[in-house]
């Protein structure tokens, strides 16, 4: 009784923080400006453009559920394409109410339509993660490339401060616990209750391996490239709905694109408040680099989060929501067929 007393109590607790980082951001984002011009814009915008988005944002969904079957297929399991778009389709529902949670969540789901062990395709997706680490910093060299004075105003203006020493002794901690878990494994292997905890993590390091014995490394970075350019064009066709920005060029949309990542980063319900700070800052030094007002960026870049953020949540509250019933469907009929055989 105990457990299920805190479990709740957790949950709630996790969704009041990540509301309370939600409010102060949107707070900040939104603080000096005037709503009218954004109101403005909004009205005058052209949403057949945001439509030509969201075809974008749904392909990405598709290509990921591919690319996460050929992941798993090392490992023995070869999974149905809808099994996998639902699966990770509530992942990203579960995200909006707690953040991160779609990671457990979408390898759960899984587990019970598919069978696939939680510990190895939630490697899996950790090694996805990784994976989208690697695009994001590919985009951000492009970035570099062509828009380093709009890099420089963004890092100015947004006040964020990197402190390298931190970032090594993390480094070191994550470099030196998985040394220790391979000499210690076996012997660890056999305590009673941290042998399950040591099987679970092998079973995630079983799946961050999967990348080295894909059978179809081609598909793998065909689709993978599929998925940041159906994410880049879902970002950058937005900016087209909007007059002020829709001379922006393909270098700026490569811009928008890392500065919206890592306004997704901060763990706010939905990006809500992270996503719109971000583009706020992003939008003012695009307009700063080419001589324009920054007062106008702001707001511009607001009025591009109220558009481009919505999008998203409709996507994963449309996609989540038909991935309950479905879900529920696949696993009637694994049970059935269990029965049956």
């Amino acid at each position: 009784m105990e457990k299920t007393s805190k479990s709740p109590l957790k949950s709630i607790l996790t969704i009041v923080i990540s509301l309370a980082f939600a409010g102060f951001f949107l707070w900040l984002a939104l603080r000096g400006l005037d709503f009218k011009v954004i109101k403005q814009s909004l009205a005058k915008a052209n949403y057949l453009w945001v439509l030509l988005a969201s075809v974008f944002g749904l392909l990405a969904y598709w290509f990921r559920a591919i690319r996460w079957n050929l992941m798993l297929e090392p490992m023995g399991h070869r999974i149905s394409n809808s099994n996998s778009l639902w699966s990770i389709s509530f992942g990203y529902l579960m995200n909006l109410t707690i953040p991160r949670s779609g990671e457990v969540a979408r390898a759960t789901a899984l587990y019970g339509v598919e069978k696939v062990p939680v510990d190895k395709s939630f490697g899996t997706i950790i090694l996805e993660r990784v994976v989208d680490l690697i695009c994001m910093l590919c985009f951000l060299g492009l970035t570099l490339l062509f828009k380093y004075e709009a890099i420089l105003s963004f890092y100015e203006n947004s006040g964020v401060t990197i402190n390298p020493n931190k970032i090594l002794f993390v480094l070191a901690v994550l470099i030196g616990g998985t040394v220790l878990f391979f000499a210690f494994k076996k012997k660890l292997a056999n305590v009673p209750f941290l042998g399950k905890i040591v099987n679970f993590i092998d079973g995630i390091f079983q799946g961050l391996t999967t990348i080295f014995k894909l059978k179809q490394k081609g598909k793998f970075i065909v689709y993978t490239l599929g998925i940041w350019i159906c994410y880049y064009f879902a970002a950058y066709l937005v900016c087209f709905a909007l007059p002020e920005t829709s001379a922006f060029t393909f270098a700026d949309g490569f811009f928008i694109i890392v500065v919206g990542t890592l306004g997704m980063i901060i763990p706010a319900s939905g990006g809500i408040g992270a996503y719109n700070l971000a583009m706020k800052y992003g939008f003012m030094a695009l307009f700063i680099s080419v001589g324009k007002s920054a007062d106008l960026g702001g707001e511009m870049g607001l009025t591009y989060s109220f558009i481009s953020l919505p999008l998203q949540i409709v996507i994963m509250l449309v996609m989540g929501l038909i991935s309950i019933p479905m879900l529920a469907k696949a696993r009637n009929e694994a049970a059935s067929k269990k029965e049956f055989y």
